[in-house]
């Protein structure tokens, strides 16, 4: 098998592990908060028994890590309004929501990296609307709640991902994971006392074990897969496949939670209409390489 053709299905089985963190949020009992705190938790005290880990963080300088911590803080916030989204509504319009990050970033990006706007991006934008609209009016209403807090966390992923993207090349990626991932803990940390207690409950033996598959099955090995698949596929390819993460998330909803009996058919018909959208997105950018910041909203 060639490399090209193994680091796509690398890919793909990626995108379906990290399908199943919607999936997982939903089957977790535990609130939001404390749900995140602990996928954070433990993803970032496993990467601080890496020595590349320790090595990058004596390499890195104090601003730049500054800098890393801030976007963990924005990436907590995505996690806590993505479960929070999936706690007030469910894991397919939870889902849907993310597949809105393409639009946002398109807005987002040239101002925080930095780049040229790009008038056709905002087609991208206008396209989704209508998705939006038609999605919002195949929800029962009192999910509504969840949907705008789930387009809430979209946002926070289009601007994390364009500041990974801006400092994409200045340190180690598993370092930085373990950055962003340990400063969100902290945050979450100083934030829970405001909204629960207790703040962080123990998970009963069922929630511990979903916790384990979620952290470490559904993001520190789809994390390194991709890494590693990110040598031979473009941004292009990447982003096409990527992109199949809601779509994964929605169709397991379906036999796995059974969502399909609390969504109005006009739900469907919008997500369709912003998946085209969204697969539109990656056209724009052909040819161009891979970087690991591609990976991060997952």
């Amino acid at each position: 098998m060639s490399p090209s053709r193994k680091a796509h299905l690398h890919i793909h089985f990626c995108v379906l592990l990290w399908g199943f963190t919607a999936i997982l949020g939903k089957l977790i009992a535990l609130p939001a908060l404390p749900l995140v705190w602990w996928r954070m938790l433990l993803v970032s005290a496993t990467l601080l028994c890496l020595p590349r880990v320790w090595r990058g963080l004596r390499a890195m300088p104090p601003r730049l890590l500054l800098s890393y911590a801030g976007i963990g803080v924005i990436v907590s916030l995505h996690w806590l309004t993505f479960y929070g989204a999936i706690k007030l509504a469910n894991a397919s319009v939870a889902a849907t929501c993310i597949a809105l990050c393409p639009a946002f970033l398109a807005l987002v990006e040239p101002w925080v990296a930095g780049r040229r706007f790009d008038a056709r991006e905002l087609l991208i934008g206008v396209a989704v609307v209508p998705g939006v609209a038609l999605v919002a009016g195949g929800l029962p209403g009192d999910m509504r709640l969840g949907l705008a807090v789930g387009v809430l966390s979209a946002v926070f992923v289009a601007f994390f991902s364009a500041l990974n993207k801006r400092l994409v090349d200045r340190a180690d990626s598993l370092t930085v994971t373990c950055v962003e991932l340990g400063s969100g803990t902290l945050f979450l940390t100083l934030l829970a006392p405001l909204f629960a207690s207790p703040a962080f409950p123990l998970p009963d033996l069922h929630d511990g074990a979903l916790l384990l598959v979620l952290a470490y099955g559904c993001t520190l090995l789809p994390f390194a897969l991709a890494l590693a698949a990110l040598r031979h596929l473009s941004a292009f390819a990447t982003q096409m496949v990527t992109n199949l993460e809601p779509v994964y998330a929605i169709v397991l909803a379906i036999p796995l939670l059974g969502e399909q009996r609390e969504l109005g058919w006009t739900f469907y018909v919008g997500v369709a209409i912003i998946l085209l959208a969204v697969f539109a997105h990656p056209w724009l950018h052909r040819g161009e390489k891979a970087e690991p910041a591609d990976l991060v909203a997952p």
